[in-house]
């Protein structure tokens, strides 16, 4: 059977089964393999893509659930949000084997779009979700303040200039 998904801001044709998990299709069938598989039940977080602009587990969906809603993936993020987290993640070396980040950037940006000063309440919250087996949370939560921080600067500067 034929499921029309929005997937990046491109409607694409799946044939498959509805009950197939959105993972699936976006790794298997769109090639989209930035979004990962690790638990299939949607408890780490690893498949993590926007869905409406909020952060849901993609093996936890089926592509019939998915049907008319915006679907966003690690490959098309974008925004400033997206680019401090980026910039952030660099800056204080995040990843170690890199598995989970994919995961972990699409919680975090999906964070700072809610919440512009995140308290670490907040980003525990936030991001508890998202498993690491490199134990790289320190790092996660530092550069989600300091994501916060750029995003807060730009604002003022933006404000400055009007």
């Amino acid at each position: 059977m034929s499921h029309s998904l929005i997937v990046n801001g491109e409607t694409r044709l799946i044939e498959a089964d509805g009950r197939t998990p959105l993972l699936w299709a976006l790794r298997d069938t769109l090639k989209l393999t930035g979004t990962k598989y690790d638990c299939g039940a949607g408890l780490c977080g690893a498949c993590t893509v926007h869905i409406d602009g909020q952060p849901m587990r993609s093996c936890a969906l089926t592509i019939e659930d998915a049907a008319g809603v915006e679907i966003v993936t690690i490959e098309a993020v974008e925004g400033r949000e997206a680019e401090a987290v980026r910039d952030a993640w660099v800056a204080r070396d995040v990843p170690q084997c890199g598995f989970c980040q994919s995961g972990q950037v699409m919680s975090a940006i999906a964070l700072l779009r809610e919440v512009q000063t995140p308290s670490d309440a907040d980003i525990d919250a936030a991001m508890s979700g998202n498993l690491c087996r490199c134990a790289t949370y320190p790092r996660i939560r530092a550069a989600i303040h300091d994501a916060a921080g750029e995003l807060q600067r730009q604002a003022g500067r933006e404000e400055a200039r009007r």
